[in-house]
């Protein structure tokens, strides 16, 4: 249990500076710090078993644990690839439905005589959107695999993270340049109520993946080499 005291407590000070330090999923960050700060705590509670007062036994238990200075590096850096897994599955998750958005795109029936051009435009959108999925795929495959089971046998090569950031960034906006192609795709084919669903998903799928892209980003500035 942590130590209860007021706000010169070294304890809360030193888990409010790790969760000011520290970017990554919420739920990951929140259990890191929690662990750290228990481990800490507990060695606290065992300097005042032996007879030091609280505040000196929390002090000495920041100097043996280490500061968050010291701590936060490699704690970064596993936030960072936590992040980056979120972003991965992520992408994996959406690249079967834009690979599902070029089939539909050119499968559709527009009509070529007087939309020809914006057939083509549609056509090559979702062509592009396949191309992004299936390269964003396989990066993403292979930080799950790198940082998986893996991960104890082979070194984590530190730019895969922002190579898989990336990737989503550039799946996210390959959503967002086809959402308004396969929208008014739909307004022009018998085949409209899929690709307004399509364009809708796509729309959908860019808000999450562009999010978490973003976090990814930031998370490997912010995670040493």
């Amino acid at each position: 249990m942590k130590p209860t005291g007021g706000p010169a407590d070294p304890v809360a000070a030193y888990e409010a500076s790790l969760t000011a330090v520290l970017h990554g999923p919420a739920g990951p960050k929140a259990r890191m710090i929690e662990e750290l700060c228990d481990g800490l705590a507990d060695t606290a509670q065992a300097h005042v078993a032996e007879g030091m007062s609280p505040g000196r036994a929390a002090r000495a238990a920041v100097r043996e644990f280490g500061t968050v200075e010291e701590i936060a590096p490699a704690a970064q850096r596993e936030l960072t690839i936590a992040q980056a897994r979120h972003t991965a599955r992520a992408v994996t998750l959406t690249a079967p439905f834009l690979i599902a958005c070029w089939c539909l795109a050119r499968t559709s029936d527009l009509p070529e005589a007087t939309t020809g051009q914006l057939s083509r435009t549609a056509q090559l959108s979702a062509m592009g959107l396949a191309g992004v999925a299936i390269v964003a795929a396989l990066l993403a495959a292979a930080l799950l695999a790198a940082t998986g089971t893996l991960a104890r046998r082979l070194p984590t090569l530190h730019r895969l993270p922002l190579a898989v950031a990336w990737a989503g960034t550039t799946a996210s906006v390959a959503m967002a340049v086809a959402t308004p192609a396969l929208a008014v795709a739909a307004a022009l084919t018998a085949d409209w109520p899929l690709l307004a669903l399509a364009g809708a998903l796509s729309a959908a799928s860019h808000a999450v993946v562009a999010s978490s892209a973003r976090a990814s980003r930031r998370c490997a500035r912010l995670s040493p080499g």
